[in-house]
């Protein structure tokens, strides 16, 4: 089969012939239907994931069909997996609280992910997808939609208050504006890119546009209740400045990784500020995040689909501006 494989730390990627990957007890084997791009796979290919083994099969998004079980799925079902592999006895899995497990495996990072024509998961990963789900909206879920409803839901967001989304026309902002509106809020979206405005707006109360966009906000719609900071430094200074006194800054993007911000604790103290870092999901999070999309409440925006033969473009999409939305591999 085809694989897209990271041989070592900081050498690339390399399509790869190898040998299907073979089930072992508690595993399920999936034909992969869609797998996603994300910007974590090119911080991967950087080297920032110290926890990496290599060789490793690149890729922690996917949408696949059951080809072989251990009796738990039926084959030919469809499902998705959490980013990690879970022991399912540490307190964290016996509360539900998955994402926290003191013994996780990622996928992609410890265990091979998921840009290949089959895979292996974790029989305690796998979630299985609505019937009304379409591969691209499961596809989504756990590291997109059902990331971002689990972060909201740790915000402690409620029906009514006002949520600003930095780099809203990217995969994690254009999807995470229609969770947070269909959880009842009032939404902006944030884009540096003027030509991104009218598809943004389908999803939003309000779009604004630049960099430094804190006193527009402020003066426009008023200070906001929830900031969803997807881009890191860049936009950080202004998400702060852009929340009430007792607000909620949920941080799950850091696109520049080696710059540094200096956090001024007197004006997080003062101001009240919560601050959460953010970055998984828990199965039960993966399944509500479906549901709303078979509800027809959160959509997948797709930026363009690819196959593994077509890697350089794919991630040419990815690392583009103009882009909206997520791009996949239809492998």
């Amino acid at each position: 089969m085809k694989a897209l494989i990271v041989p070592s730390k900081g050498s690339g990627y390399e399509l790869r012939d190898v040998e299907e990957p073979k089930r072992m007890p508690g595993e399920l084997k999936i034909r992969v239907l869609r797998a996603a791009l994300c910007y974590r796979d090119l911080l991967q290919l950087a080297g920032f994931y110290p926890r990496m083994k290599y060789p490793v099969i690149l890729g922690h998004e996917v949408v696949g069909e059951v080809v072989e079980s251990d009796g738990m799925f039926r084959k030919g079902e469809k499902v998705v997996s959490t980013l990690y592999a879970f022991d399912g006895i540490c307190r964290f899995c016996k509360e539900g609280d998955e994402a926290h497990c003191v013994n996780k495996l990622g996928y992609s990072e410890e265990l091979d992910g998921f840009f290949a024509q089959y895979a292996i998961l974790k029989s305690e990963s796998a979630v299985r997808v609505p019937e009304n789900a379409s591969d691209e909206e499961a596809v989504v879920a756990p590291c997109v939609t059902g990331m971002i409803l689990s972060g909201l839901r740790r915000a402690g967001l409620k029906h009514g208050e006002s949520v600003l989304v930095t780099g809203a026309g990217g995969g994690v902002g254009i999807h995470a504006v229609q969770v947070a509106s269909a959880l009842g809020a009032r939404v902006i979206g944030v884009t540096s890119d003027e030509a991104k405005v009218d598809k943004i707006a389908k999803f939003c109360s309000s779009v604004v546009v630049g960099p430094k966009f804190a006193e527009k906000v402020k003066k426009e719609e008023g200070e906001v209740d929830v900031v969803i900071d997807t881009v890191g430094t860049p936009t950080l200074e202004d998400s702060l400045k852009s929340l009430r006194a007792g607000g909620r800054l949920l941080q799950v993007g850091n696109v520049e990784p080696t710059t540094k911000y200096e956090l001024r604790l007197g004006y997080v103290i003062l101001k009240d500020l919560q601050v959460i870092g953010h970055a998984s999901a828990n199965r039960k999070d993966v399944q509500d995040a479906m549901e709303l999309s078979a509800q027809g409440k959160v959509r997948a925006v797709i930026a363009g689909t690819y196959k593994l033969e077509e890697t350089s473009s794919a991630f040419a999409a990815l690392k583009s501006r103009e882009r909206v939305g997520k791009v996949l591999f239809s492998p």
